[in-house]
């Protein structure tokens, strides 16, 4: 199986954005969280209205335990704020038609980034894309691999190169600059 990459091409992130928000709100919103808090999708999904009013973004990572306060960018602060206008403190953000108060499923999660991929002609997708946009676009933006090892809570900036495909980027480039025989 191969693994999921981010999206590079700031082009097709501007489609991703534009299919999800005509599929629905919600689906933005999950994509908009992901590619601009880099949060796993584990840590997406429980979020209510409550955990995104302030500044920051109130996470409870599921994977580690731990609680974190994420400062939330413009981009997401304009998307969020018309989004929860008239929703209830205790409403779940990503919800899902089935059940009370409930989010969707990651495999539900999964599926809306499949196919939106697939219809701006991205193959390679799945939740963790959005994690993995995220910092691929922080490190092209700052080139701080360090702050982004920080940021996604990588013990070892060699799993944050491979993580976000720069180390993939960079072994493409050299076979294509130096293997021409």
């Amino acid at each position: 199986m191969k693994r999921v990459m981010p999206i590079r091409d700031k082009e097709k992130l501007r489609q991703m954005k534009k299919v999800l928000k005509d599929q629905s709100e919600r689906n933005y919103i999950m994509f908009m969280i992901g590619i601009n808090a880099g949060l796993r999708i584990s840590d997406i999904l429980p979020l209510r209205v409550r955990d995104v009013k302030g500044e920051d973004m109130n996470v409870l990572e599921q994977k580690t335990g731990n609680e974190r306060e994420i400062p939330i960018n413009d981009s997401l602060k304009r998307a969020l704020q018309k989004y929860i206008r008239g929703k209830k403190d205790n409403e779940v953000l990503i919800k899902s038609r089935e059940g009370m108060n409930q989010p969707i499923s990651r495999d539900m999660a999964y599926k809306i980034i499949r196919e939106a991929g697939e219809q701006v002609g991205l193959v390679r997708l799945g939740t963790h894309t959005m994690r993995k946009t995220f910092g691929y676009n922080y490190y092209q933006n700052t080139k701080n691999i360090e702050a982004l090892r920080t940021m996604l809570g990588h013990s070892d900036v060699r799993y944050t190169r491979i993580y976000i495909g720069i180390e993939e980027d960079f072994i493409r480039e050299q076979y294509m600059k130096h293997t021409n025989l």
